[in-house]
């Protein structure tokens, strides 16, 4: 039998969420977006409450929820900021390949302190010159007795200022392809990382975004993440349970757009009436409520699969390609319902457009996640 209702466990994390959302993350959204400023006390808060690292398992202090429970909290945090969100899952991220193929000793030591302390991590593994390709990166990966040296830049890394540590993608066999990659836990204050200036990005401002150079770093061979040659394997895994999380984030940015355009067509008059009242301006708001439910069932069957212990690869591309899309053009349509208003800086709407637009972009192009669609249908590799 399928039943969309929720439990009250659920209910009440996604209150909690929701309530956060609206005193700690939107009446700050404004500040964080127009000074770039990292938005530390509100992600210290949402740890205090028990909101980030929620993944993490019980056996290592975390509460253990589900990808599903993630993508509830996701879409409220998301509709609260989505800048100061993506600096909140950026947590999850890097702790994915921890969670699914670490070590016990590597969970102990590195998830076990993001529970004891306010810390941050970060996911290492976009390049200058490769992004969608990540079979194309080349930080590189040499054993040297009980040690790796790396060597190598990554860009566009989020919380990379903040981080305690970060996962690292490298190949370690320079011509084994997709099979020649290694995942490591690397600290942060290791000698030879430096990391550059914070990036000013269209959008998500408060997220902190750098890039990251790699100078003969030594890392202990114990903070290698499964044999070599797994990186690959193990960084897709974790994008397995991190896609429907993201695509979460496009569903609640999407509502907060549709609110906003909501609110303003029922406020703003024009010959006579409420600019709702016109079909052009209604039925533009209906295409965003169809669409927002339509994505969100999406996210909700790609966590739902993934919690049942099954592959969820293809739902997790249908969610973030339909929700990364739907977003962009949702905030679009809702500046075109603000009119010249949408266009100016003092209303939310222009925000949320500047936002929207790196759903599309990162952890997986919407154009990547159709080649994932059509190769599965299509019966290709």
């Amino acid at each position: 039998m399928v039943d969309f209702n929720l439990t009250q466990d659920q209910q009440q994390l996604r209150d909690l969420a929701r309530s956060f959302a609206a005193d700690k993350i939107r009446p700050v959204s404004a500040h964080h977006d127009e000074t770039g400023e990292f938005p530390y006390e509100v992600l210290k808060e949402a740890w205090k409450l028990g909101l980030l690292n929620t993944h993490i398992p019980a056996e290592y202090g975390g509460l253990g929820l589900g990808t599903f429970e993630g993508v509830l909290l996701g879409e409220e945090h998301a509709w609260g900021c989505t800048g100061i969100s993506t600096a909140m899952e950026a947590n999850t991220l890097a702790e994915a390949p921890v969670i699914v193929a670490g070590s016990d000793a590597q969970k102990k030591k590195y998830l076990g302190r993001m529970i004891d302390e306010f810390l941050l991590a970060a996911y290492a593994v976009t390049e200058p010159g490769a992004g969608s390709d990540v079979a194309g990166i080349r930080t590189t990966a040499e054993r040297r007795g009980d040690r790796y040296v790396i060597n190598g830049e990554k860009m566009w890394i989020t919380n990379a200022g903040k981080a305690n540590w970060f996962f690292v993608l490298a190949k370690t066999d320079r011509d084994g392809g997709h099979r020649g990659m290694t995942g490591f836990i690397v600290d942060a204050d290791s000698p030879g990382i430096q990391v550059s200036e914070k990036l000013w990005n269209m959008g998500q401002r408060a997220s902190d975004t750098r890039g990251i150079t790699f100078t003969d770093v030594e890392v202990p061979v114990e903070n290698r993440l499964g044999e070599e040659g797994e990186g690959f394997k193990i960084a897709m895994k974790a994008f397995d349970k991190t896609r429907p999380l993201v695509a979460s984030g496009a569903v609640g940015l999407a509502r907060a757009a549709m609110e906003h355009a909501i609110r303003y067509a029922t406020e703003r008059r024009t010959f006579g009436q409420p600019i709702g009242n016109h079909q052009a301006i209604a039925f533009m708001i209906a295409d965003m409520a169809k669409d927002i439910e339509a994505a969100r069932l999406l996210v909700w069957q790609s966590a739902w699969k993934i919690d049942n212990h099954q592959r969820n690869t293809l739902e997790a591309a249908y969610a973030k390609c339909f929700a990364a899309d739907m977003a962009h053009r949702v905030a679009s349509d809702a500046v075109q319902v603000f009119g010249g208003y949408g266009f100016n800086t003092e209303y939310p709407v222009e925000k949320l457009l500047r936002d929207s637009k790196i759903f599309q972009i990162y952890e997986g192009t919407s154009q990547i996640q159709r080649v994932i669609i059509s190769r599965t249908l299509l019966g290709q590799r």
